[in-house]
């Protein structure tokens, strides 16, 4: 990508006076000076063969960009064998509707240790990734925001060097949100931006596909996403570092109030 794009998670508030589909959503997200939109796949797959043209003809006159989150029911470190594969399947099943609407990443959380060392859920998680088929779908491994989740950044790093298809999804909220409030100053998130160009090459910033939310949080983790300003989360510090290393990609609001704070990321930026 030449540049970064700002966009949201699932469809726009807008005023409240209409409900969006897609195919509405992406002229209005356009209309806003927004690039981007994740579809939501977290409980239904909910791009098919009646929908997908009127989407990606949208797509394709607004230059438009478009994810999809994955499932939510994915374990790949699953106890039982059955439910690591129907979480492949999940997987499978998203990143083919994504591909109908020439979309590019599919977001997912690979699992939780359950009562596996690290090192145990590392290794069963990877056997899975390395049965995913290449269709073209960037399978994007997204940093979880609880301790008890796999998904620290180190993880993901490794796996997107031992996997080809694999790339990480960088959700600096839930870091912030696993450490306990972790991320406070500009040297936080720069370290974490020279970790990954350092693991990965220059070019994995050059294609990042980043969330951003505030977030609240406790000595477990994660519990919910806010809006900006009603969170400690460091946005401005955060745009910053990615403006001083040049980072190209998209990225993806999570808050509440959508394109409401994805306008307030794109202007903070351009304003930086």
């Amino acid at each position: 990508m030449d540049r970064l794009l700002f966009g949201i998670s699932g469809l726009p508030l807008g005023d409240g006076s209409s409900k969006f589909t897609y195919k509405s959503a992406i002229a209005y997200l356009k209309s806003l000076g927004l690039d981007a939109m994740e579809l939501p796949f977290v409980r239904s797959v909910n791009v098919t063969m009646k929908n997908k043209d009127e989407i990606l003809e949208e797509k394709i006159k607004n230059d438009f960009y478009l994810s999809a989150h994955g499932s939510y029911f994915i374990n790949l470190n699953a106890d039982e064998i059955e439910k690591q594969e129907q979480s492949l399947e999940r997987i499978i099943k998203g990143a083919k509707a994504l591909s109908l609407v020439e979309g590019k990443s599919l977001v997912f959380h690979p699992g939780f240790y359950l009562s596996d060392s690290c090192d145990a859920a590392y290794n069963t998680i990877k056997e899975n990734l390395l049965k995913l088929p290449d269709i073209g779908i960037e399978y994007r491994l997204e940093t979880t925001g609880k301790p008890t989740q796999f998904g620290s950044l180190d993880e993901l790093i490794s796996l997107a060097l031992e996997i080809k298809i694999c790339k990480i999804c960088v959700d600096f909220s839930h870091i912030h949100a696993r450490g306990n409030g972790c991320l406070k100053t500009y040297d936080d998130f720069a370290e974490i931006l020279d970790k990954i160009e350092k693991k990965l090459g220059k070019e994995s910033l050059e294609d990042m596909h980043i969330h951003l939310s505030g977030i609240n949080y406790g000595p477990k983790g994660e519990k919910n996403h806010l809006p900006f300003k009603e969170s400690d989360f460091n946005y401005i510090e955060c745009l910053k570092a990615l403006k001083d290393f040049n980072v190209k990609g998209c990225i993806i609001c999570e808050s509440p109030i959508l394109e409401y704070d994805a306008i307030l990321l794109r202007d903070t930026y351009k304003n930086i």
